[in-house]
């Protein structure tokens, strides 16, 4: 969900749906598993249980749910795919009184038919939405 105090201020271009997805990050001092908060085309927004530093480059690995719209069946993704990207951390905020920290992550090289099987499934999401 945007806080209130931002909603007006929106800087992303492409749509985010709030989903968990789960999400395998590569780091040099080992693997964090997590899932997602809320997810774009362009990249992802994480809880994960240790301090990764701005401007940290990271292996992401994501599970993406097949998509639940009519366009989905259309296009036969009817399984999850697994998403091989790499990303760079570019917001860290302690998460609230859990020891957790919240981690906005820029997918900074995807394939481009990656990124369109993530946009297809946000917008399959708004779909559901407005069903």
């Amino acid at each position: 969900m945007i806080p209130a105090e931002y909603a007006g201020n929106e800087r992303r271009k492409g749509q985010r749906a709030l989903a968990h997805i789960p999400v395998r990050i590569a780091q040099e001092d080992g693997d964090i598993v997590t899932e997602t908060l809320n997810i774009s085309r362009s990249g992802a927004y994480c809880q994960v249980n240790k301090r990764v530093e701005l401007m940290t480059k990271l292996k992401i690995q994501i599970l993406l749910p097949p998509a639940g719209s009519l366009s989905a069946a259309r296009k036969n993704q009817k399984r999850s795919k697994t998403i091989h990207c790499q990303g760079v951390v570019v917001r860290v905020e302690p998460a609230a009184h859990n020891g957790r920290f919240d981690v906005a992550i820029f997918f900074s090289e995807i394939a481009q038919r990656d990124a369109e099987s993530i946009n297809d499934y946000v917008g399959s999401c708004f779909e559901q939405d407005h069903a």
